[in-house]
């Protein structure tokens, strides 16, 4: 292997990334710049995010704002798929990796560096999702994963190795839960939860307000959607960044978004997260509702076909594929006539459509009627059924013979 001179690091000042700074100094004898993502995941997450790095041994620290391009460019062609892992989860830390991953090669290839580096443990999914993305996106460069490499296995030798090297790192010997956060979600992942018997405590929840202790009167928000995009709320125009942290706010006060789930990750394991998405559940049960309007029986039938695969390419790390691709471009043409209005009730953790209108709607009051009408003839449905239903009838005589 060539040498190597200059990496770059997808930097997120927690205790590993503060350890693999010096390590890749030390193993590698390169040049490490931090890459921080901004994603939403929250401004006290990034306050001395520079200095920490530069502490560490990092060259210098390059912060990108990714935040309004992720949810214009991932989330809502993710939303237009109907993407949902395994019927419950929506996706979150799998739609901002490869965002984060393809700022990370444009830093790259900007100062010259000849090699990646991310901080995922050998046992999840985001290290397939960087690689995959990294693959996709740059080939030529080296892929450095020290946590497939280094003999660091725990909270306590990360700790003694930083505290060797005189290191600052604020990080505690205990750590709890394991947490990943933006603007789409809060996943939390260890602590009791990795007994299945155990009931989530209030410690597994951070986002969201208990639904038992949410108000008692239920909040109605209106969201306005135009080809499968959330345009507007509550009659203001906002930007799809805008639009997803005002719908947060508003279902997180309701304990609106929370799931517990056991997920089958990619590389064969099961694991067990309380997931909280407050707006992104609100703005899935928009899209959704204005589809019931405006989406005919074979096409909605194929835009589920399409969330199905969708969310197994987004979870699995295959966002650069050309199937990925062609999956998010059917589901765009689909979401061409999804265009209408919604009225969501918010209400003690639930997101309830009680209202719905679309100038493209198919439903029609004089043919749904279950009042007398003068639009559908009840005898045109028996050549219908006969015809429909002729292979099972030629299939009868044939068995009587």
């Amino acid at each position: 292997m060539s040498k190597i001179n200059k990496v770059v690091l997808a930097y997120s000042g927690g205790l590993d990334t503060s350890a693999i700074i010096p390590w890749l100094k030390e193993n590698y004898d390169c040049e490490v710049v931090a890459f921080v993502a901004d994603v939403g995941q929250g401004e006290e997450e990034l306050i001395g995010i520079e200095e920490k790095a530069i502490a560490s041994g990092a060259s210098s620290c390059y912060i990108a704002d990714l935040k309004e391009e992720m949810v214009k460019d991932y989330i809502y062609p993710s939303l237009k798929t109907g993407a949902i892992y395994e019927g419950k989860y929506l996706l979150g830390t799998s739609m901002a990796r490869p965002i984060i991953a393809k700022a990370q090669v444009e830093c790259a290839l900007e100062v010259g560096a000849d090699a990646l580096c991310h901080g995922c443990t050998g046992k999840g999914n985001d290290q397939v999702r960087f690689e995959g993305a990294f693959a996709a996106l740059a080939p030529q460069l080296t892929v450095i994963a020290p946590w497939r490499e280094w003999d660091l296995r725990s909270r306590e030798a990360l700790l003694d190795y930083l505290a060797e090297r005189n290191i600052p790192c604020t990080a505690s010997l205990e750590k709890i839960y394991s947490r990943d956060a933006n603007a789409w979600h809060v996943s939390t992942e260890g602590g009791v939860l990795e007994n299945t018997w155990n009931a989530p405590n209030d410690l597994c929840w951070v986002w969201t307000t208990d639904p038992q202790q949410a108000p008692d009167e239920a909040e109605t928000v209106s969201v306005l959607v135009e080809k499968g995009e959330v345009v507007a709320v509550n009659g203001e125009p906002m930007t799809p960044y805008n639009a997803l942290n005002y719908l947060n706010q508003k279902g997180a006060a309701h304990g609106v978004g929370r799931i517990d789930i056991v997920e089958n990750r990619l590389v064969g394991i099961k694991s067990r997260g309380c997931y909280e998405t407050p707006g992104g559940t609100i703005m899935m049960e928009a899209l959704r509702a204005v589809e019931q309007l405006v989406l005919d029986k074979e096409s909605f039938e194929f835009r589920q076909t399409i969330g199905l695969k969708a969310s197994h390419l987004i979870y699995d790390g295959r966002w650069f594929t050309p199937l990925c691709q062609s999956l998010l471009a059917a589901a765009n043409t689909l979401a061409q006539d999804v265009t209408g209005e919604v009225v969501i009730q918010l209400y003690k953790g639930q997101a309830t459509v009680t209202q719905k209108r679309s100038l493209n709607s198919l439903y029609s009051e004089e043919f749904a009627t279950f009042g007398e009408d003068d639009v559908y003839d009840h005898s045109h449905a028996g050549g219908f059924i006969r015809l429909y239903s002729l292979a099972s009838r030629i299939r009868a005589l044939n068995n009587q013979k």
